[in-house]
This record gives structure tokens, sequence and C-alpha cells, in this order.
């Protein structure tokens, strides 16, 4: 399936291109997204394009934090109808969990999760996309975004435990430590947010039951006509459980409040299965984990649900008609060529 977000997700690209030396329109016409998108923040786009928009643009600057500094302005209304969602909720938890929850109304390609252990919360995100990529600004840029939400709701002396990215640390880790204001972590399992949990039941001062109780009813509205079918929330689930290494049909169908029965009946029905599924997000995710080349494969193997490392190779053959290192050798001549 293809994969939407509102235009906002753009807000700032025009300023962070010239900055590092790029014409923005040279570079929207090329990803085929019309300039409407700076003036209409609602315009549905396509997530692969934007994807694309700014890995182009990273790479061609020569930046490898072009997302991190589109972070970097953004502002808590930039989230459109999330904002309110963050503005009338009593705890930040709560609100955190009401973006989970309203998420797919503005932005399809974005999957979060939160996990609570021993004190600790973890927010996973996860770019969805229906064609393999790195999607590595647009994941920065979500990450990014969701740190300057907990800075403006907590103060800026909080600090979360770390800032995890899946990538490799890039060559330069000043505009990363400048935002988030801390050491990040790199190749680590997942990309997101570690907090004290203890942090997120801190009250928000701006709640007021009676505008919350208007926002829920607006937002409920929104998700109802948002028309998220069965098979989109099992591909969300999957794409985010995976790399967990807790990803099973029983688990998804926890999730989903349904059995394992049901998952399967109702995915037969749209002509799909779980294992389909499955390997989409197999064959999404991995060329995201292959192109850091400091993550060792039999890492890449575990992080894909894989029993071993000959197992991996076998699947990653059949689906890419290569070995792993006759792909990075392919794309090492495609990026020369450009």
């Amino acid at each position: 399936m293809s994969y939407y977000l509102r235009s906002a997700s753009l807000t700032n690209y025009v300023e962070v291109a010239r900055a590092v030396g790029l014409d923005p329109h040279h570079y929207l016409r090329a990803a085929k997204i019309s300039r409407d998108v700076l003036l209409d923040a609602d315009i549905r786009i396509p997530a692969k394009k934007v994807g694309r928009l700014l890995d182009d643009s990273a790479r061609d600057a020569k930046v490898d934090d072009f997302g991190v500094r589109m972070a970097e302005l953004r502002q808590v209304a930039n989230l459109g109808p999330l904002a309110f969602v963050v503005r009338e909720q009593p705890t930040l938890r709560r609100a955190l969990e009401s973006m989970v929850r309203y998420m797919g109304v503005q932005n399809e390609a974005l999957a979060m999760r939160m996990e609570e252990s021993e004190g600790l919360l973890m927010i996973r995100l996860h770019i969805l996309s229906d064609e393999p990529g790195t999607l590595r600004q647009a994941t920065d840029l979500a990450v990014g975004v969701i740190y300057r939400l907990l800075s403006v709701c907590l103060g800026p002396s909080w600090r979360p435990r770390s800032i995890c990215f899946t990538h490799a640390a890039p060559a330069s880790q000043a505009t990363f430590l400048r935002v988030f204001g801390m050491p990040c972590v790199f190749n680590q399992d997942f990309d997101g947010i570690v907090c004290v949990a203890a942090d997120l039941e801190a009250p928000l001062p701006s709640y007021d039951p009676v505008m919350a109780h208007q926002v829920k009813r607006y937002l409920g509205t929104l998700l109802a006509q948002a028309n998220t079918t069965l098979p989109d929330k099992v591909r969300e689930l999957v794409h985010v459980l995976l790399p967990s290494g807790m990803c099973s049909v029983d688990r998804v169908a926890q999730h989903l409040g349904v059995d394992r029965r049901t998952v399967h009946r109702r995915l037969a029905q749209e002509s799909t299965s779980y294992s389909d599924i499955v390997n989409e997000a197999r064959a999404s995710l991995v060329v995201r984990y292959i192109d850091n080349r400091e993550r060792p494969l039999s890492e890449v193997a575990t992080l894909l649900g894989f029993s071993s490392l000959s197992a991996f190779s076998r699947w990653f053959g059949g689906q890419f008609g290569c070995s792993v290192s006759k792909w990075r050798m392919q794309q090492d001549e495609a990026r020369n060529n450009m």
C-alpha cells in the first residue's frame, strides 16, 4: 500500500536546503512534489517521495544531519491536529498515548509505539514505506520532532535517558549534540527515545477537561474517516515489532484485541496473509540495516526475525537475487555514477 503524510512534514525544508547550498525548488521538482505544499500544510504527499527528497538533499549537500536540522526549527503547532492532543491531556504520558492512537489521522507513514520496563519508557519510531529505502533523514526528523515536543512540555533542563538511532554515527555529531543537548547513541536496534517513565507523569498546564472532550470527539471523527484496514494495522505492528524480537501473529493479534484466527481470516479476505506482510516488512527494513556497514549481518538477521545468519542469507538471495556483499557493491557503483 502507499503511505501518505501531511505536507506539514516539509516545514522548514526550504530554509534548511538553502542553508546547505541547495535550490529547494529544484529538488521538489525532481521529487515530483508540487510547490503548493509550501503554502498548504494539509496536502497529502506520498511518504516515499518525502523520504527520497530528504535523502537526496542530504546526499547532494554532503550533510548527514539534514533531517535533524529540520527538526531543530519545529514548533508544537506544526503537528496540526495532533497539537490539540498534546495540549488537551492531563499528563505528557497521556498525550503520547493519544498521539499513538491518532497518528494515522495525519501521518500514515509514522508508526509510534511505547514500551515500559523497569521504570524506563521506550518511544519507538518507524517510518513505513511501500518500497525499500533507508529513509534515514525522515527517521531522524521524526525522532527530532518528538524530542522537541518532550522538551517543550518538560522544560529546557529535561534530558531523556538516551536518544537512539539505528544508523551509524554521522561524520560530525555537532548538530545532533546541539539539537538534542546530549550525545546520541547509534547502531541501535530501534530509532527513538528512552525516558524515565516518571518524568512523563508531569501535569500539563494547558489541560482543560471540557476542551479535551471536544478534541477527543473531533479526532475520533477524523479517525473514523481515515478508513484504516486491518491489513494496514498489521503492517504497522509488524514494522514496529519485528526489530524488537517480539513479532509473532499472536502478539500482533493481542495488540489488535482479537485472536490469531481472526487475523488470518481477515487478512485472507483482503487477499494477503501474515507471512506476506512479514516478508514485505523484512524487504523494507533490510535495506536500512545493511546500508549501515558497521552493523554485523548476524545482528541484521536477528533484527529481521531469522533464527540464523544462513537463513537470512538464503532469504536475501531469493528476495534480491544476489548476496549482501554484491548488493552493497551495486549500491556503491550507483552512487559513484550519480
